[in-house]
Parts: structure tokens; sequence; C-alpha cells
């Protein structure tokens, strides 16, 4: 077992993974900005090391100094939690060449889920369904032309690089298409440094599912079911729940076959997330693998009673998932995440502040992710996450009764924040019956605005 892991994040799941590392007898380092000089990550951690300036790209971005922190406090692992550095197949590489741990897939698994071509192309061959479109990197709008006119409009332009709806467009007909080719090219190598693109079909009304993967060093490749992360606005998830309430049984299992074979093919190791977009008929296809613990993790945990970070620490040291899993494996009840950012409800617009009140929910069935205090000052300089709200019941018309009283508990003064929009949710007919595709919140918003 690792004697010190450092965490190479910051905020709740800085915390997240320090209290898992705790349950294990772990000491933990945390780095952290000088932005987040008084957050509680630093607090809690047993040593904490300043890394740089607010900017991430000279902090919580910076390989050499991560690694020098390491290095430093002779720790044996490095945990990424999620964005960041997590995704980053030559930091992984890094700490494997420095003798340091890297507590997530090997970084060539990452290299190749990180291109979304090459995981089309190696789920495909493992008879994952995927969406219809081009066999590899587009290099000239002509080439995407070509591949639209066979599958038909609309379609979609993606990073291959990418994620987070960063180097996306949607192309709804032919003379469209140069002028989005460019700006997609321009936005891909801005945000990811590379600018190579290519093209699925469009679905206009789809759900997002995603199937959380467990596998271990073994051989061994666990699915525990599946997340609807449906509700999103502008590609970036809002509310969560598990399992979906629009997935037929049958197909779930036939996918989770299909993904056990495919995880194991590619040597995946540890935590890992496979995407699918729903269509109109109910059939799924594959759109990307997240080589890393999802924002939404929780929900997982609270209808399998896994605890996913401490399962990724155990992978990680050696342990094999029989040693680290209940047997039998079971989906329990249902759970809903809500992500509680500081932002305007209304326009999305990000709200930093000091927050100067802070009532946190409690209950049973209800938990609460947050690094946030009062006094503490949600800056502008990283995500607007303020707290994860997570609420567990026998079904889901429990667990949405669960977190409607959470949501009405839950008081954060001194910032706007996504409360009330959540609240509006909750209450919808169509969202109490399910019905939703990812245009729900574009929708939900325009109506309220005409009802104003």
């Amino acid at each position: 077992m690792f004697e010190k892991v450092l965490i190479a994040n910051r905020g709740e799941i800085a915390l997240r993974i320090i209290c898992a590392c705790k349950d294990l007898g772990i000491r933990t380092v945390a780095v952290y900005s000088e932005a987040d000089r008084h957050s509680l990550h630093v607090r809690f951690a047993d040593e904490a090391i300043c890394i740089g300036p607010a900017k991430s790209t000279l902090s919580y971005l910076d390989v050499p100094q991560v690694i020098s922190a390491a290095e430093i406090t002779n720790v044996d692992a490095i945990h990424p939690g999620y964005g960041f550095l997590s995704e980053n197949a030559d930091f992984a590489e890094v700490c494997e060449q420095s003798g340091i741990r890297f507590i997530g897939p090997s970084h060539q698994v990452i290299r190749l889920m990180g291109f979304k071509q090459r995981a089309r192309a190696s789920m495909q061959a493992a008879g994952v369904p995927i969406l219809p479109g081009s066999d590899g990197i587009l290099k000239t709008p002509e080439e995407a032309l070509a591949v639209a006119g066979r599958i038909g409009y609309p379609v979609m332009l993606k990073a291959a690089a990418g994620g987070g709806g960063r180097g996306m467009r949607v192309v709804s007909a032919p003379e469209e298409l140069p002028a989005l080719f460019a700006q997609a090219q321009q936005e891909a190598a801005a945000a990811f440094d590379c600018p190579d693109l290519y093209l699925e079909k469009f679905i206009a009304a789809p759900r997002h599912i995603e199937f959380q993967v467990l596998a271990d060093h073994f051989g061994n490749v666990e699915l525990l079911g599946e997340r609807e992360c449906t509700i999103q606005r502008r590609h970036q998830k809002l509310l969560e729940e598990a399992p979906s309430p629009s997935l037929e049984a049958g197909l779930r299992q036939r996918m989770m076959t299909a993904l056990q074979n495919a995880i194991r093919r590619v040597g995946y190791t540890n935590a890992g997330t496979v995407e699918f977009l729903m269509d109109e008929n109910g059939d799924l296809y594959f759109i990307e693998v997240n080589a890393r613990i999802q924002v939404e993790h929780p929900v997982t945990e609270m209808v399998t009673g896994v605890d996913l970070v401490r399962s990724q620490i155990l992978i990680a040291a050696g342990h094999s998932l029989p040693e680290i899993l209940p047997s039998p494996l079971q989906v329990r009840g249902h759970a809903l995440e809500c992500r509680i950012n500081a932002e305007n409800p209304e326009t999305f617009a990000p709200c930093p502040g000091r927050i100067t009140g802070l009532n946190l929910p409690g209950g049973i069935g209800v938990r609460v992710d947050t690094a946030a205090y009062t006094d503490c000052i949600i800056t502008p300089y990283y995500d607007s996450l303020v707290a994860k709200l997570i609420t567990h019941g026998a079904d889901r018309a429990e667990a949405i009764a669960r977190m409607r009283r959470a949501l009405d508990m839950f008081v954060v003064e001194g910032i706007p924040t996504s409360i009330p929009l959540h609240q509006r949710i909750l209450a919808d007919p169509d969202f109490l019956a399910a019905r939703f595709d990812t245009n729900f919140v574009k929708r939900f918003s325009a109506h309220l605005s005409r009802s104003n």
C-alpha cells in the first residue's frame, strides 16, 4: 500500500481524495496555487506546497512544478482527480519515468482514448456501436464535405483531442461547413493545442448516458451500471442520476457485456467512464472515454455502495477487483446529483465572490461534496463549482423528493448560485416523467423567459 499520495488538484475533488486516503491510512500532500492558500484541501492534507500563482497554466497545469512537489515530499503516487492533468498522457508518462505511480490508466491508454477518432476505432473493433462518421482526421473542408454528403446532414464537427463542448460545431447544410470547419479548428487549437477534427452524424435530440468502469491489472473488468447525464447546458452537465430512467434492462446488459470486452481489449486499468448518445429510437452510440474519475461519480457510489476513489487507489497499489468490490455487485435504489455553481441561474454567467453565509443540508439520503465554507472566496480563476448535492432514495421519486427538500435547505449567501434553476427543473412535469433530451435546459430556459 502507498504511504503518501500527492493530490494534483483542488476544491471538492481534492478533499474527496483526502478522505479516501485517510480511510486507507495514507498520508496526503496538497498542492495549491496562491489563490487557494486558504482552501480546505490545504488545511486537511498532511502536507501542502504552493506550486505557483493563480493562473492554472502556472500552477495546477505546470507539470515540472507538480513533479517537483512530489519529489520533494517523497510521495509514492499522484492522484490527478478530474480536469487539469487528469487526462494528460505526457504527465502520466513523466510520473512513471520519475518512479511515481499515476493513479489512473497507463499513459499509452490515456493517449489512445484522448484522440477521439482512435478511441472510436478501438470501440468499433470490439463491437461497440459508434455513430456514422469519418474514418480518420479530416485535413480539409473538402474532405469533411465528402463525408457529410455520404452520411447526410446534420453532422457535427468535433475536436479529436477535445471535450467539454469546445471545438464542436453542428453543420446543417453544405454551405455552412467551410466556415464552421475553420471555427472549430481554431477553437480546438486554442483549447487543446491540436486543431485536428473529425465528423459524426448529429443526433438532434439525444440523451446522454455513460457507463462507469473499473479495471485492474489482472484482466478483471467490472461495469458499475450507468448514469443519465442528459440535463446539460452548453454541453456542460448540470444534473445527473443513476440508474438511467430511459435504459431498457436488456440493452443495459448487452452494452455492459460489450464494454467489458472492449475495455479488456484496449488494456484499460483503473476507473473510467464510457459515454454514449441515445437516439430517438433508444439505440446507443459510443462517443468517448473519459480516462479519469468523473465529477458525477457520487451517484454511482450511492447506488452501489462502492467507494470509487478508494477503488482507484487500491487498483493503482496492485489490488484486484475481487479484493475490492462486493460480491455480488448490486444497484440499489436511485440517486441524483445537482451541481451547485456560482453563476447566474438564468444566463449561466459565472459569479465569483465571497460566500458570506452557508448552510449545508442534511438528513437521511443526503450527501454534500464541497470545499466551500463561510467567508471563502469562489475565485474567477477556475470552474464555478461550489458543491455537489447528492440524494439517494429507494426509487427515483424518493430521490427527487429528497433532492427538493435538500435544495430548499441549501443556503448560499453572498453570491448567486444555480440552486433556483435546479428547484425549477425538479418541479417540471417533463423532468418528473423523465421526458427529456439534451435540449431540455435550452427549451426550459426559453419557456421561463417567455413566462417572465
